[in-house]
């Protein structure tokens, strides 16, 4: 057979297999749509549990915009590809998932289809609902037609082409939807293993603190190697962390309790919603989730974060110190970003001799973290904390610190509070934070 027969069998393979992956992402057929659920006889500890494992997975804070009825949707997601919406997912008939029965819920949760058979974008992370058993699927079905609901009609997607055209979905699950159960994992107890379905399920953590590839999908090479959503940094967890100071199981205990940390400070950005969610789930599920991030970060002793902790701190501002008095080599921009930060910052980040104060800034893992967007957004925007930890708050520095003074700031807090090396490329981040904020 000559070269030509064979690309054009190739090409004929090849136009037939594409023809059928059309027909198959184009013709999946709807489920019936049922009539209200009588809430009345929905069973409450089967709601109950339903409640507490939402929590757990943020339902809430994806499908509630600003100012918006829980659960109606209306959420923007900016994507590389455009601008998502969540849907509206209370129980209304015309306008949420009313007449969805059980069957269409759990199919969109693992197989990423609404009822009508339309595939559904990857932000809504069917990807890590293929870990979630069943009966837990059920228990959040009841939870969610149990609640009130609210019409809202749905706002489009604003995706630009031709990621705008469904079907091509079907070629990214194809490509990146793993339907493979979760499997303990033998060597974990079942505390810790507990743990790792609900990070690697329900909670779907790595959808944040993991990177995408150009198609928006996850690896599991880069598990938890730290990710890039809505325009933060979420940091890299476990063996990949960059904070100065190591994790212990009570680091993570008091950060997904209450937000805060004494060792590495407090949540912030699309992390803060989270945090306040969770004290809705169950306890024993955030011992559980704190367990098995512990079984990813090496083991370490409190004796050796508070030596870490005590050298951190010794970085902190002094009363004596004066401008251009460090031990620091400070070019003109680090002397600007010094005094910026006397005029602004140190009547709260100085040396610690009060618990009222703020940890070090060195404990921060913004100022430990890879690239400084988590920076810009809190020194413009300030820090509205969990309510778990109000007492934590960080006032706006967005009017009084200047824009042209903020990449110098930025440049000698890296400097001055870490050990790692300097940012790059603060002027495109700033910029891209500045846009971010409007």
């Amino acid at each position: 057979m000559n070269l030509k027969k064979i690309i054009l069998m190739m090409l004929s393979v090849g136009i037939l297999a594409l023809g059928g992956a059309y027909f198959w992402a184009v013709n999946i057929p709807a489920l019936e749509p049922i009539s209200k659920v009588d809430s009345t006889t929905l069973d409450s500890e089967s709601v109950e549990n339903g409640r507490q494992l939402a929590a757990v997975g943020d339902c809430a804070v994806c499908h509630t915009k600003a100012g918006g009825e829980s659960y109606a949707g209306g959420l923007s997601l900016p994507t590389p590809f455009g601008v998502l919406y969540s849907t509206n997912i209370t129980p209304d008939l015309n306008t949420g998932i009313g007449n969805w029965s059980e069957q269409a819920f759990q199919r969109a949760m693992q197989e990423g289809l609404d009822r009508e058979g339309n595939h559904l974008y990857p932000a809504f992370p069917y990807d890590h609902f293929t870990k979630v058993s069943e009966e837990d699927i059920r228990d959040i079905y009841n939870y969610i037609m149990s609640l009130e609901p609210v019409e809202q009609v749905n706002q489009p997607n604003e995706l630009n082409f031709p990621f705008s055209f469904r079907p091509l979905l079907a070629g990214w699950k194809l490509l990146f939807l793993n339907k493979k159960p979760f499997q303990p994992n033998p060597e974990l107890n079942d505390e810790q293993n507990r743990g790792a379905y609900l990070v690697k399920g329900l909670a779907h953590c790595s959808a944040c603190h993991s990177p995408r590839n150009v198609f928006g999908a996850i690896s599991e090479k880069t598990f938890f190697q730290g990710g890039q959503p809505e325009g933060w940094y979420a940091p890299a967890l476990g063996v990949h962390s960059t904070s100065a100071a190591p994790w212990s199981i009570d680091n993570y205990l008091d950060y997904l309790f209450d937000g805060w940390s004494e060792a590495h400070g407090i949540a912030a950005g699309p992390m803060t919603p989270v945090i306040e969610h969770l004290s809705d789930a169950d306890e024993d599920d955030i011992y559980a989730i704190a367990e098995y991030l512990g079984t990813l970060t090496p083991e370490v002793k409190q004796e050796e974060i508070d030596r870490v902790v005590e050298k951190v701190s010794a970085y902190d501002w002094v009363k004596t110190e004066t401008i251009g008095s460090s031990t620091l080599t400070l070019d003109d921009g680090l002397l600007n970003g010094e005094q910026t930060f006397v005029q602004n910052c140190v009547k709260c980040h100085k040396e610690r001799i009060s618990k009222k104060q703020p940890v070090s800034l060195g404990l921060s893992s913004v100022i430990s973290a890879p690239t400084p967007e988590n920076f810009f957004h809190i020194v413009i925007n300030g820090i509205k904390p969990p309510y778990n930890s109000g007492r934590q708050a960080m006032e706006s520095m967005g009017i009084a610190v200047p824009k042209d003074k903020l990449v110098d700031l930025a440049r000698y807090v890296r400097k001055r509070f870490s050990s790692q090396s300097e940012w790059t490329d603060l002027e495109a981040y700033l910029e891209k934070s500045t846009l971010s904020n409007h």
